[in-house]
């Protein structure tokens, strides 16, 4: 059932559009009640307007502090218009239903993102009346219309145009809806930044209450299994050129595996400045690789493992050509992330109907923390973000690496970062050339790195190595030697880092120090 909106209160804090909106409300005969600045700017841009002060009787006081906390707007909001005592109650008070709210809060979150903001600063910015009237409308949502996001005045106000000034119940439900998740996520960024404070005031990394919130973006077919049930949701706000601000071209629905395995994808490739194709199975990168163009650090990247690559997920870092879509178009892939693609690109894929065609845009940064689900808990971390520069590699061995190997080992080592523990690396020119993951010991993924070399065809003669964390016994080196490796570049740090760098010294092998691991289980 729709509702016919005489009086509406706004009271915003984000003044995005307002004006527009309050003369489209006014012009509708809508009698507008308001607050503060808000109320002197409508004013100001000759939108009628009675400020609530008026209204009530009451003026502002503490400094703005109680402005809205009164009978006579609550009583106007929360009256159930289908429960004749509730109405007959405020007309003995006086009071007129208010049948639309405009408010939008205090920006909390923004003030606490400022450099040196105090404790009294976050308090202030903490609002009162602003939820209180947004809770009481948007729980009696079935007699009052209710709004916390600009975006929405272009559809209300069209629905208004268009019903002769009435609100559909539908409308109402979903606006209250959003109501009610704002004001979590309100709450929930006050508790974070709180419960963040140590005795001293002092801010701390993770706060001793965390309160989280995700939009489902869809569901899934099913889980990591067609007997699990699935859902994607993302940050409320994504990061910057995060797999969550993906666009769909084409394709059949994104899978419950697509999504984790497109973002270390994503992820991976997009730390590379020159043009870079990065190939995932199973969440491990199977296949990486720079070139002067796309199509050639694809064609290279593919060489790693061909066969691994079958059904994977292929990512570029640069808008994607007809000729590198037409190569990728060639192999039954699952879906293919880019930055872009130019109209013959688009073209060259239309074909692959089920091939999933993903537009992600290039942008730094990432999430915050990472999460990682246990049993009644839930572990957090910030994310692993350290890169090593080759001037702050510590050479153990006496053989010093040239130019081109330190390329080649800070390479290696950027896409060790991306590979499941125990990783091991083999590349060569801005190439991978064998990966080895995810082995209980790092021996072995040494030796599965080498067989995958061998069965690509591809020689590791002169190669490097990356070695995710440090070798605790030489028998690994021994493995890379004897598969052609040249160089190694890994964090040291075991108690056998003598013994280690003895069998590099006797092998004649280059090692260098990061100083720091990189574990991703």
């Amino acid at each position: 059932m729709s509702i016919l909106v005489k009086q509406a209160l706004i009271s915003v804090s984000d003044k995005t559009g307002v004006v527009e909106f309050a003369r489209a409300l006014a012009q509708m005969k809508i009698s507008i009640l308001s607050t503060g600045g808000t109320a002197k700017l409508l004013a100001q841009n000759g939108v009628a307007v009675t400020e609530v002060a008026e209204y009530t009787g009451y003026p502002e006081m503490l400094d703005g502090r109680l402005k809205t906390l009164h009978p006579m707007i609550h009583g106007g909001l929360l009256a159930r218009r289908d429960v004749p005592e509730h109405m007959a109650a405020i007309k003995d008070a006086g009071i007129e239903p208010i049948d639309l709210v405009v408010v939008n809060l205090y920006p909390f979150t923004q003030t606490i993102a400022k450099s040196g903001c105090t404790l009294a600063e976050a308090i202030e910015n903490i609002d009162i009346g602003g939820p209180t009237m947004l809770r009481s409308a948007a729980k009696n949502h079935m007699g009052v219309a209710v709004v916390v996001d600009p975006a929405d005045y272009p559809a209300l106000l069209e629905e208004l145009k268009t019903s002769e000034g009435r609100v559909g119940a539908a409308t109402r439900f979903a606006l209250a809806k959003k109501v009610f998740t704002h004001t979590a996520a309100y709450d929930g960024a006050i508790s974070n930044y709180l419960t963040g404070l140590d005795a001293g005031l002092k801010s701390r990394e993770y706060p001793e209450r965390l309160t989280l919130q995700f939009a489902k973006v869809q569901d899934m077919r099913y889980g990591e299994n067609p007997h699990q049930s699935a859902a994607f949701y993302r940050d409320i706000e994504p990061a910057a050129g995060s797999l969550a601000s993906y666009t769909q071209l084409q394709g059949k629905e994104l899978s419950y595996n697509n999504v984790g395995d497109a973002d270390a994808a994503w992820e991976c490739v997009k730390t590379f400045a020159d043009p870079a194709c990065v190939i995932v199975k199973h969440a491990n990168p199977c296949g990486v690789a720079i070139g002067e163009t796309v199509l050639a650090a694809y064609q290279r990247a593919l060489q790693t493992d061909p066969t691994s690559a079958f059904g994977g997920i292929i990512a570029f870092n640069r808008p994607l050509d007809a000729p590198t879509a037409l190569a990728v178009a060639k192999q039954f892939v699952e879906v293919v992330i880019a930055p872009g693609y130019d109209a013959a690109a688009r073209k060259a894929l239309e074909s692959k109907t089920n091939v999933r065609v993903l537009v992600v845009p290039i942008a730094a940064g990432g999430n915050r923390y990472d999460f990682k689900r246990v049993g009644g808990g839930l572990l957090l971390q910030t994310p692993d973000t350290k890169n090593v520069e080759a001037a702050e590699l510590r050479v153990v061995s006496r053989k010093k690496p040239t130019d081109g190997e330190l390329r080649d080992l800070l390479f290696a080592w950027r896409v060790a970062k991306f590979v499941k523990s125990n990783a091991i690396v083999f590349c060569g020119s801005g190439q991978t050339l064998g990966v080895g993951a995810g082995q209980m010991s790092r021996v072995d993924s040494a030796r599965i790195a080498a067989i995958k070399a061998k069965n690509s065809g591809l020689s590791l003669v002169n190669s490097v190595v990356a070695s995710d964390a440090f070798f605790p016994f030489r028998d690994g080196v021994d493995v890379v030697a004897q598969a052609g490796a040249k160089a190694i570049i890994q964090p040291g740090g075991s108690v056998r880092d003598d013994e280690v760098v003895a069998a590099a010294d006797e092998l004649g092998l280059v090692m260098v120090y990061t100083g720091f691991r990189h574990f991703r289980h």
